[in-house]
């Protein structure tokens, strides 16, 4: 191997820590050949100086709904990559559901792979869907190279991906197990659902307290539960998506403690935000599991603390202004999703930075965790050798106020608009190139360099 181009600096974040380092990558490969002190590194080839800027190893965003086939009005491969690499995300796993066909079947898998062709300027890995009429056929999904699969336990939202009930969930998960490949679960079910939605009728819908009440946490609470049960009887590997109720938090120590496959993530908008704080008719707060009351959050970051939650990721889930209902302000009829895949670094630490958390504890919730979650540690989410040369110079210290109409996202709504937040993506680098760079000449994206990444 050769070392065409080193990337060095001060504040170079390794699988052990923080230090000065010079990164030697082989473009040709795409791959790091070796990470050595500062003075070795060699003359004669490209190098880029990041000073005192932190090199970061690329984050690995897991849970991003991109909606392209049929939704691109929502969200397609083209602007919801850019904005993964304006904001230091190289690689992302796709949700299989609100793309049309949804990806539950070869034909569906096939048809993401043809909207993804040529339109991706990151690495995109692909989710497939667990459905009532497909656990035969995850097998053959998996084969193809999806990394990972989805379910929904209540309504997804939309018609195309039903949600499973226990005897389909637990059919899936011994499928699952046998090819042992992880299920992301979207933990609510829906009789606390109904009873939710049933104390909200009659009152304000332009209220946040009245969305509040709809989706009460006994929703979440029973559906992990249920989870945590078919992870013990199943042996599968289970993953719980955008946690959002603290009340479950005793589950996730039970399952920590009897070693049962079982992991979670949460969100930026569920450590940022509180329900206190949301305005009447400020819908582009909206998202299920909803966000929760302050003192929900603070126990959220307890948890995190505590290895507990495992990972940080984005649930990048967006739609038009008029889904939003951005001019009623209607939150029991507004579609529930947040825009973030842009902001998810910055919204993250603004508020980790708060709370005393380092950069290192940033590199392994959102880049190492989910890259192992994934089954991709090993090629992505470290900066050591062998590794995809996928690194961020990323300036912690910075500080910016989010003009929404600025970001790369198709539909320019997001609660994170005017908000003041630290750290800012200066230059992104797939696999030895680079592919944003925020002050670059002629504009700030290069050609697209993403790739399909497919199961190993």
């Amino acid at each position: 191997m050769s070392v065409d181009l080193v990337v060095r600096g001060q504040r170079v974040f390794t699988p052990v820590g923080e230090r000065p380092a010079a990164v030697h990558v082989d473009r040709k490969r795409g791959t790091i050949v070796a990470v050595t002190e500062l003075e070795a590194a060699p003359s004669g080839v490209e190098t880029i100086d990041a000073g005192m800027m932190c090199v970061l190893p690329g984050l690995v965003d897991t849970h991003v709904h991109i909606n392209d086939p049929g939704r691109t009005d929502w969200e397609g491969f083209e602007t919801a990559t850019r904005a993964a690499a304006a904001g230091g995300v190289t690689t992302l796993v796709d949700m299989p559901l609100n793309s049309i066909p949804p990806t539950t079947t070869l034909d569906g898998l096939a048809a993401k792979l043809r909207a993804l062709e040529a339109k991706a300027h990151v690495d995109v890995a692909l989710c497939g869907g667990l459905v009532p009429s497909n656990p035969a056929g995850l097998a053959d999904l998996h084969a193809e190279g999806v990394l990972a699969f989805k379910c929904f336990l209540a309504e997804s939202g939309v018609g195309e991906f039903s949600y499973v009930h226990e005897n389909e969930l637990r059919a899936g998960m011994k499928e699952l197990a046998r090819i042992d490949a992880p299920l992301f679960v979207h933990a609510e079910l829906p009789e606390p659902l109904a009873e939710g939605e049933k104390a909200a009728m009659g009152l304000d819908p332009r209220r946040y307290a009245t969305y509040l009440a709809s989706r009460p946490r006994r929703a979440e609470d029973a559906a992990i539960e249920l989870v945590l049960r078919l992870a013990r009887e199943t042996g599968a590997r289970a993953h719980v998506v955008h946690l959002s109720s603290s009340d479950a938090l005793g589950l996730f120590r039970q399952a920590r403690d009897e070693k049962t496959r079982l992991t979670v993530e949460t969100c930026p908008h569920y450590l940022t935000f509180a329900a206190e704080e949301i305005e009447d008719g400020a819908t582009e707060y909206k998202c299920a599991p909803p966000i929760r009351e302050r003192n929900n959050r603070e126990k959220l970051w307890d948890a995190l603390r505590e290895g507990l939650v495992d990972q940080v990721v984005t649930d990048h889930s967006p739609s038009t202004a008029e889904l939003k209902c951005s001019g009623s302000g209607d939150f029991m009829k507004a579609w529930g999703g947040i825009s973030s895949l842009q902001l998810g670094l910055a919204a993250f630490w603004t508020e980790a930075r708060a709370r005393g958390r380092s950069v290192r504890d940033l590199v392994e919730w959102m880049s190492a965790a989910p890259a192992r979650l994934a089954g991709i540690h090993g090629k992505k989410g470290a900066i050591a050798a062998g590794f995809d040369a996928d690194l961020v110079i990323w300036d912690p210290d910075a500080d910016f106020t989010v003009d929404a109409s600025t970001l790369q996202h198709r539909n320019k709504i997001t609660p994170y608009h005017a908000r003041s937040l630290k750290g800012a993506t200066l230059r992104t680098i797939l696999r030895g190139e680079t592919i944003y760079e925020r002050d670059r000449a002629g504009g700030a994206f290069a050609e697209r360099r993403g790739r399909w990444l497919r199961r190993a």
